[in-house]
Formats: C-alpha cells, structure tokens, sequence
C-alpha cells in the first residue's frame, strides 16, 4: 500500500504549511509591532494574527460544495497557488494594509486545506488504514509548527531579524506542494464515479491499490452514490451456487435467492434464516432502549455489534470462509493472473469511454466478446473453483470491500400492482459472515472469534460444504438494472452539484449532529487557553530564566519554549497513528477526555492553591503536558477524521462544510473571549469552564459517536439510516404511548 501512503502524506503537506504559517505569524509579530509602530494599536495587531482566520471562515463556506462540483484535487491545488501567493505577497508588504490582504489569501489556503484535506485522504484510503492516513495532517501541522518554530528562533538571534523573510520563506514548502498536488495526487476515485467518470476511476483504484483487478470496490463506490432510505437488516445462509455439483450438497430450492458478486463469476445462493444474528438483535436493543428512555443512541449498539469481537488480524488463510476465501482483507489484495479490466482497451480513443459505461458488471455470457460495444466487466457462469476456501498465496477475490464486509446483489422478485418489481428489482447487500456458537470449535471453515453470533435459536441449516451465516445490510441499489443476471456498471443517476434535499435524510441528520457536535465540543475543550498559558507556565518555572542566562533573549527564549513544546507532541501523535485502527476512534476519545479533565482540575487547583511558585509551576507544567499529549492523541484529530468518514459520498463535501465552519466559527469565538474570560474569571474559572466542557464531551462520545474503524465508508453511511430508522420508530412508539 505504499502508493496510498506516500498520497495520503503529499496531501497533509496542506497541513504542515498550516502549522507552519500558524507558528511564523507568533514570532514575526513581535516585529511587525516594532516596524508598523502597533503597539498603541491591539487591534490592528490582533486583526492581523487573525485575518487569516477570516479568511479560512470565508471559504470554508463554499469550499465543500464547489469540491463535489469540480472535484478536491482541483480545491488543493488551488490551496497550495494561495499559500505561495500569500507568501510571496507578505514578504513584499509595503504597509499594513497590504499585509493584512496577504493574511487574507493565506486563510483562503488554510481553510481549503484544513477542510478538503481528511475527505481527499478518507476518499482515497483503504478501510483498514484509514485512520492511521487521516492522522496524517494532525502529524504534518504540529511537525509544521516545530520546524517554523525552529526557523524563527534562529532568525531571532540575529542583529536584525526580518519578519518578511519569516513570512516569505512559506513559498518554498508551497512550491513542493503544488508540484505534488499538481502531478503527483491523483483524483479522489469516488469523486470521479459522482461524475460517471469510471474509467478514470479505475486507474486510479489500480495506481493506489497495487493490483488489476479493482471492480469489487469500484462497484462499492458506485453503490455509495446512493443515500440508504430503506435500508434493513437480513440473515441468510450462504452457499456456492452449484446447481450442477455432482457432491448432491445444496442447499434447498425452496425459498432460495441468487446472489451476484463484482467478479467474474461470483455468483451464490442464500437462504434466509429464520433467527436473528447479534447484529438485528443489536438493532433491536438499541431501539427498545430508546423505548425505555434511553440515552444511548441506537447508532452505538448497532457499530458495536460489529467491533465487540474482532478477529486476530494474524488468522490463517486455512481458517476463512470456502464461500468468502479472503473475508476482510482489502490490505492483502494483489493483481491477479486474468482481470476483468483489459488496460490496452481503457488506452483507446476517449470517445468510447460513454459506451463502456454502460456495459454490464455482471451479465450472461456474451457470443461476442471482442465487440466493444458489449464490453463487460463480469460474466455470470459458475466457476466452482472461486467459491472453496483459497490456499496459501492464493490472490484475493474482488467481493471483500474491506472491513470484513462483502458486496453482492439480489433481486427482488416481488411484483407490484403494475406487474413490475418493487423498487426496481436490484438491492445491494453488504454481506458480514457470521459463524454459529455451537458451530465455532466443530466447523473447521468457520472463523475463529467470529465478529458477529446466530441466536441460538436461529433456523440455521448444515454449515459443511462451504455454507456460512451471514447478516447483511439491504438497500435499494444504486447500480443501473438491466436484465435478470445482468447489472451495468453504471448508477442510476449522476448528480451535478450539492445534494441539499439529501440534507433532510434521518441518516445524515444524525450524521450532522455527531460531527458538528465534536466540532464545538473540542473548541470548547481548552486547547486554545491551553496553549494561551502554556509560555507563561513555563516562564513561572524559570524557563526563560535559564534560557536569558545562556545569552538567548527574552523574545528568542519564548520562541524556544514553544518549539520545545510543540516537540513534545510529535510522538503523542505517532503513539495515537497506531492506536487509530486498533482501539478505535471512539475508545481514544473516552480514553483520553478523563485525563483531559483530570489536566484541568489539576490548574485549577494549582491557581487555588498556592504550594510555591516553584512547586505550583512543576505541577502546572505536568498537567499542561499531559493535556497537551492527550488532546493531540485523541481530541486532536478524531473530529476531522470521523467527519470525513460519516457522510455519504454525494454530501459529503456539504456537510464537511458544515463541520468546518462550525470548527472555524467556535475558534473565533474561543480566541476572542480567551482574554475577557480570564480577566474576569481568572484562570480557575477559565480552567474549570473548560473541565466541565470535557466532561460533557465525555458524554457525548458515550452517548452519540459510534465507532468506525475499519468500515468502509459507504457501509458507515449505511448504519447512520438504519440507526437513524431505529430512532424514529422508537420516537414514534414514545408519542403513540
């Protein structure tokens, strides 16, 4: 996966000149002070450290919207010609005024970056290492801030240090990153499906995955077009589709359904099971605690139905499904020997692309395959050998879309008044194997510690001969029906622009008020007034002190001190990558929010309490760093990362929007108020503020935020709607109450 990595890492480049521009605009005020005579002008002062965050509020407004229109490569690179315009334009600044225009352009930058940056890496990333890439920008900003800080401080110690070369010097890193964005990063792959532009698409998916045949997952980002309105949850029993198998193993006719898979000849037949797996027992649950008056959002039990018992992420390929031989491993995909995509045919001419995109994924065996016309990208014959258990080495199957999640379709043979099938025939399944307790130690196929369990009393036939349970996920699919056995790679309808009326769905809705809750929450966590205290702190333990002993000035000491800060979380953030895709989203942020709250009754206490101003300063200083390391682990990172990861793909770029601005609204409002609130509350009020903010934050995350590890993102979206379905009919059993 080292292509999606070294991508992930040239987008958070955004990041890093963010922190960067944060950390020179500290220094080299000291003396743009001096020169524009400001210090009897705070104002002018403070509007020039904070034009840039009017800048960012600005665009931010319209950066998601304009992104889903003309695509977020297009958005970075027009990120990267504003910080190198604004650089350039700072290190000429004439006057103030100038200046403030140049700080303008700047914030532009920023908030393109800050806000497009964890959906391009989000869109782009595989499942399994999703966060860990969408820790990228919080590494590459803080990193940013050290090496500025650093620049700085050597600047600092010159005779007559020149805060526009500080300024300037931004156009360098600037340039990389426009050379990268420009000929390095590629397309987000499901923008270009959003626009019909498959073929696209697929290169990119190739480029970034490492293999040929991609068509599992560029159905998935077809499939992740469409919003979930009906989306339910089903158990079958599913085994190969061997109608003609001379074993005499099949499973029942009656009731059966054929399923269809994204590759070439995945086809297999389910059976619906009577009992209920933990997954619908866990949608259930959640909806009576509603009806008991239960806090706890329904989202929650249903993601930790799925997360409550991963499997060893070293289980042997013997021990997989014979049905689903590589279940949840997108990370191990290589090319295979025959893939369904023929590269010389996607180099012709441009002008038959719109004929390709209308050939069937999956069809009947065609008489004519050379035709282009007819092209396809599956055919349905039966190809036993796809359907056992693969060997040591074997390549994988294009069904696993990551996660441990399968794609597959069926059709509803259900028939309308009109003699049509309801809701056009063809539903999308994301299929979650599941293995019986009784069965779990006698079954060698079955996984061990199988995420999901049947009931016990579950109507659940033979598991021998390659049959496993399985829960899926049942929507209205987003893939263009064609006839029966017959799927065109193609979906029903290619919006152009924001989806608002989406907006007004029960899944995004919730959606929203998970994400634009974590952004107000971790403003109000502290971290600016945090920050804000952080040099005087350190001065109060004779920091500065020591520092002026050794010849450094009073304005280069402070420049040290807060490089040396920022230092101490690079590897609070290292520590936080690996744990992203381990312990998860949601248990870094319960995990770290108590000691976050601890930090601050810490200070405030030590401002209520006076020990010594050596003694008081030590442990102020313990509890700043301790605050510090935590927030950057959790806090930190995890509301951009899960805002990237909630939305559908056709509002996602909108309801970003939302997030960031809320994010860039509540930095104004906490930068500003910082002052009077601790002139008049003084630092135990500002502090216990805060402490009380964390612990609601708690709450919250207890409450509300589901965890999303290693699910693919349409499958996330998938479970806000069914969440959200849980809570309306509970609401609804409330009031017929």
């Amino acid at each position: 996966m080292r292509s999606v990595v070294l991508v992930a890492l040239a987008a958070a480049i955004g990041n890093m000149l963010q922190g960067w521009d944060n950390a020179t605009i500290a220094g080299a005020v000291i003396y743009i002070k001096k020169e524009f005579h400001l210090e009897k002008e705070p104002k002018i002062e403070g509007l020039i450290v904070a034009m840039s965050l009017i800048g960012a509020t600005l665009i931010t407004t319209f950066s998601g919207p304009v992104s889903d229109k003309v695509g977020r490569r297009s958005m970075l690179i027009l990120s990267s010609l504003l910080y190198f315009l604004s650089s350039i334009v700072m290190f000429w600044s004439p006057n103030v005024y100038v200046l403030l225009f140049a700080r303008l352009l700047d914030g532009f930058g920023i908030g393109l970056a800050v806000t497009l940056v964890p959906i391009y890496i989000s869109e782009t990333a595989p499942s399994e290492i999703r966060g860990l890439l969408n820790t990228f920008p919080q590494f590459c900003g803080s990193g940013g801030m050290f090496l500025s800080y650093c620049l700085v401080f050597g600047m600092s110690l010159q005779e007559s240090p020149s805060w526009r070369l500080m300024l300037g010097v931004l156009s360098i890193p600037s340039i990389a990153y426009f050379v990268l964005a420009a000929f390095f990063l590629p397309e987000s792959p499901r923008w270009l499906v959003s626009k019909g532009r498959m073929d696209e698409a697929r290169q990119v998916l190739q480029r970034l995955r490492g293999r040929e045949d991609v068509s599992g997952e560029l159905a998935l980002l077809v499939e992740g077009l469409g919003v979930g309105k009906d989306t339910s949850i089903e158990e079958y029993v599913i085994g190969p589709d061997n109608e003609d198998s001379e074993s005499g193993h099949e499973l029942p006719r009656k009731d059966q359904i054929k399923l269809y898979g994204p590759e070439d000849g995945q086809s297999w037949m389910a059976k619906p099971v009577k009992g209920q797996s933990s997954l619908a027992l866990a949608s259930q649950h959640g909806s009576m605690l509603q009806r008991g008056g239960s806090l706890m959002d329904p989202l929650v039990t249903l993601f930790g139905s799925i997360h409550e018992k991963l499997p060893s992420e070293n289980m042997s390929t013997s021990t997989r499904s014979m049905v689903f031989p590589n279940m949840g491993s997108i990370v191990g995909m290589t090319g295979r020997q025959e893939s369904q995509w023929d590269p010389e045919r996607n180099n012709e001419d441009s002008s038959d692309q719109d004929e390709s995109l209308n050939s069937p994924l999956l069809s009947p065996p065609t008489t004519e395959p050379d035709d282009s016309n007819q092209r396809t990208i599956g055919t349905m014959q039966r190809r036993q050998s796809s359907l056992f258990m693969a060997n040591v080495g074997e390549t994988a199957t294009a069904t696993s879309i990551g996660g441990g999640w399968q794609l597959a379709w069926k059709y509803n043979d259900k028939v309308g008044a009109d003699g049509k099938r309801v809701n056009g025939g063809l539903q999308r399944m994301y299929i979650h194997e599941e293995t019986a307790n009784n069965n779990a130690n006698n079954n060698p196929f079955s996984r061990r510690g199988s995420l999901l369990s049947f009931h016990p009393e579950a109507d659940v036939p033979d598991q021998e001969n390659g049959y496993v349970q399985a829960a899926a996920l049942v929507s209205q699919a987003s893939m263009m029906p064609g006839g029966k056995g017959e799927i065109a790679m193609l979906p029903q309808e290619v919006k152009d622009g924001p989806g608002w009326r989406e907006l007004k769905e029960p899944g995004i809705k919730r959606a929203l008020i998970v994400g634009v809750g974590l952004q107000i929450l971790q403003q109000f966590a502290g971290i600016n007034g945090v920050m804000y205290y952080t040099p005087q702190i350190l001065e109060e333990t004779g920091v500065s002190s020591l520092l002026t002993n050794l010849g450094i000035g009073a304005e280069s000491a402070s420049l040290l001190i807060s490089a040396l800060t920022t230092l101490l979380m690079l590897p609070c953030i290292i520590v936080s990558m690996r744990l992203m895709d381990v312990t998860g989203r949601r248990s870094l942020l319960l995990s770290t929010i108590p000691i976050l709250i601890l930090s601050l009754v810490t200070l405030v206490v030590g401002s209520l309490v006076k020990l010594g101003g050596t003694t008081n300063a030590l442990i102020s200083t313990a509890s700043v760093t301790v605050y510090l390391s935590c927030f950057v682990m959790g806090f930190g990172a995890i509301p951009n990362i899960l805002c990237s990861e909630i939305f559908p793909t056709s509002v996602r770029g909108l309801c970003i929007t939302i997030c960031a601005l809320t994010f860039w609204i509540c930095d104004i409002i906490v930068t500003y108020t910082l002052p009077v609130m601790l002139k008049s509350l003084g630092l135990a009020g500002v502090f216990g503020i805060y402490a009380i903010v964390c612990a609601v934050a708690w709450v919250f995350v207890y409450l509300k935020v589901p965890e999303t590890k290693g699910m693919p993102l349409e499958v996330i979206s998938e479970f806000f709607s069914v969440g959200a379905k849980q809570q309306d009919a509970a609401a609804s059993f409330l009031s017929d109450g």
